[in-house]
């Protein structure tokens, strides 16, 4: 018998479209594209949008460091605690990350989703699609009952992406970054919610999801 990668790591061919967008992991060649895409930059050198400052470091390091961490967040999977760095791909090319991470997702039922953009990426309606992908992924895929998320209070556009597909304001948290306390705005959008904004969403589809349901404890 013939065995491929799927057979042992279906994730590998898992798949979210939106008319624009596909998410997926990224293939070798791809993670390196993601890699100069981030050492080409993410954000205005003077602010900072992130917790854990990994755009401060110089472009060799940084697009190493997005390689490195994607290897680390697939090698430490496990359906208790994973972590699923989605690739976007829009027009053929890499353009940034979306991520859907879960702790006992099989008894919490609640994800948290993160993202990056390339600049020259940005104000296009990429990082709504791709928040719409990824919490259709979550609430008609992995049956997750509430999704959370959160920006930095002086992160306008993460925020605005938030509100607009539905989250509400779900208290704050306070970290340090750059060695400066800051405020984050934590957001929450629930089963209910998202369905009740069903009629306003891009229509998603989903492939390759029905053999990675262990995987994501379910």
């Amino acid at each position: 018998m013939h065995t491929i990668l799927t057979d042992y790591w279906p994730l590998a061919g898992l798949r979210v479209t939106t008319p624009r967008l596909e998410l997926r992991l990224p293939t070798t060649d791809e993670l390196v594209q993601l890699a100069e895409l981030a050492g080409e930059g993410v954000h205005p050198p003077e602010e900072m949008p992130f917790l854990f400052p990994w755009t401060d470091l110089p472009p060799p390091e940084r697009g190493r460091s997005v390689l490195q961490y994607q290897w680390r967040m697939l090698g430490q999977w496990t359906p208790e605690n994973w972590a699923l760095e989605l690739a976007v791909f829009h027009e053929g090319r890499p353009v940034g990350i979306q991520s859907l991470t879960a702790r006992n997702h099989a008894t919490l039922r609640q994800v948290e989703s993160g993202s990056w953009l390339g600049r020259a990426h940005q104000g296009k309606g990429i990082g709504t699609e791709m928040r719409h992908a990824v919490l259709h992924l979550a609430f008609a895929g992995l049956d997750a009952t509430d999704a959370v998320s959160g920006a930095l209070c002086h992160n306008a556009a993460s925020q605005a992406v938030s509100r607009k597909v539905g989250y509400r304001p779900d208290g704050i948290a306070r970290h340090v970054v750059r060695d400066v306390a800051v405020t984050e705005q934590r957001f929450r959008l629930t089963r209910e919610e998202w369905t009740a904004g069903a009629a306003e969403r891009p229509p998603v589809t989903i492939t390759g999801l029905e053999p990675c349901l262990p995987l994501f404890g379910l």
